[in-house]
């Protein structure tokens, strides 16, 4: 009789899950959803007043950080590329400056308007923090305009907990994935070898390793590559994690650059789960843990970030 009961069960979701995703797929040739949850602004109002400054956020927050890479000469400072060199071990004798052209001459240079928002955009930052399995959150945050995602990212299988759309995805070579038509492939590159991995991954295919075997070609729209700028990560190095860790994290700093390209912030699938294990919520092994044994991040004190920023009414945080 139980096994009965919950078989009905997953078939209703599984209904208003298809329900959903047809839905979703008519309002797509008219724009954003038109109704969102309480939480969410509502499409054509203006941008709710932003909470006050505390010393705090003034003393990390810089408004004129640009996130991405933009192919202008002479870009990235000394100090930052002296940085970001280090950060994957030494790199002498680097031509960064022809590294950088070789790839906005394979991928497109972003256009000003790239970021900038029509109206007042909510955009949901999602990690792959186990407490998202079985949070019931996919319908909200589909809701919101964008949708960033990370790394190796699940969807299929975790719809209802997850959510169905991908905006952007943020990766790295040794982390990449294919992506369907449309989504903003969102290169983190900690170390000049990866800028000429996405350029080669892109046309020749000639880089096939890191230090590990990678993607030699990516199935992505190569029209909405969007590439992190290295003095972006430093300013987070420097002014958020302050130097805790060797350089943040990839949801981290998906989240940082919501918080520069978006009017409301929602944050889910960050932190342990409810049984204070750290993995990710496609795994069974709850106790895998990987990310806080990197000793590359500060999984702590970014996560205290985190709280702080909810804390100050800066994004909404669930737990």
């Amino acid at each position: 009789m139980l096994n009965q009961r919950r078989t009905k069960v997953v078939l209703a979701l599984c209904l208003l899950l298809a329900l959903w995703q047809c839905f979703r797929a008519l309002m797509d040739d008219f724009g954003p959803v038109p109704w969102a949850p309480s939480l969410l602004h509502t499409p054509g109002v203006p941008c709710p007043a932003r909470a006050n400054s505390s010393m705090w956020f003034n003393e990390r927050y810089e408004a004129a950080a640009g996130p991405l890479l933009t192919g202008a000469a002479q870009e990235l400072s000394a100090d930052v590329v002296q940085w970001w060199l280090t950060l994957q071990g030494p790199m002498n004798g680097v031509q960064l400056q022809a590294i950088i052209r070789q790839l906005f001459s394979v991928l497109r240079a972003p256009t000003g308007d790239v970021l900038d928002p029509p109206r007042c955009r909510t955009c949901a930052v999602v990690g792959n923090s186990g407490r998202l399995k079985g949070s019931s959150q996919g319908l909200l945050i589909d809701a919101h305009d964008w949708v960033l995602r990370m790394n190796r990212a699940k969807v299929a299988g975790f719809e209802l907990d997850v959510g169905t759309r991908t905006t952007h995805h943020f990766m790295y070579p040794e982390s990449a994935v294919n992506l369907g038509p449309g989504v903003h492939l969102v290169l983190v590159p900690f170390k000049p070898l990866d800028l000429q991995w996405v350029t080669s991954a892109f046309s020749t295919g000639e880089v096939t390793r890191t230090y590990v075997r990678v993607k030699q070609f990516i199935k992505a729209d190569r029209n909405k590559v969007l590439i992190l700028s290295p003095a972006f990560l430093k300013y987070i190095h420097d002014k958020w994690t302050q130097h805790h860790g060797r350089y943040p994290s990839t949801g981290f700093t998906a989240l940082l650059f919501a918080l520069h390209t978006c009017q409301q912030v929602s944050v889910f699938g960050f932190g342990a789960d409810s049984e204070g294990n750290w993995h990710h919520y496609w795994e069974e092994n709850h106790g895998a843990g990987a990310f806080r044994r990197t000793r590359v991040h500060d999984a702590d004190v970014e996560f205290s970030i985190i709280e702080r920023l909810a804390d100050e009414g800066r994004i909404l945080f669930y737990k």
